[in-house]
């Protein structure tokens, strides 16, 4: 019997968001070239928030929840975490400021 391939599981701190980020498409335009998506544009970028921190804590000690939660589709800011690989996954790790719409 084959062992199942545990999976790593990544739990952020404090406001941090697990991102998953939508895959980026190449574009065959007619001349031939690809163009990818990322050539595109340069703005926000959209993904889905695989885990989340508990919250930041304010002066009192007081943890203020994150506002978003697992499964949220989101668009945040580009360049504003870390990208880490995950069992071959790419995945971004950011502060929740970075993120500026939840799709719904």
């Amino acid at each position: 019997m084959a062992k199942k391939e545990q999976k790593s599981m990544i739990i952020p701190i404090s406001d941090r968001v697990l991102i998953k980020p939508e895959s980026a498409e190449a574009e065959k335009r007619a001349s031939g070239i690809y163009v990818p998506d990322t050539a595109k544009k340069e703005g926000l970028e959209t993904g889905s928030v695989l885990a989340v921190g508990e919250g930041r804590r304010n002066e009192n000690g007081q943890i203020i929840p994150v506002r978003v939660k697992v499964g949220d589709k989101v668009y945040y800011s580009k360049y504003s975490g870390e990208e880490i690989d995950v069992d071959a996954d790419k995945l971004v790790l950011i502060p929740e400021s970075s993120i500026s719409a939840i799709i719904k």
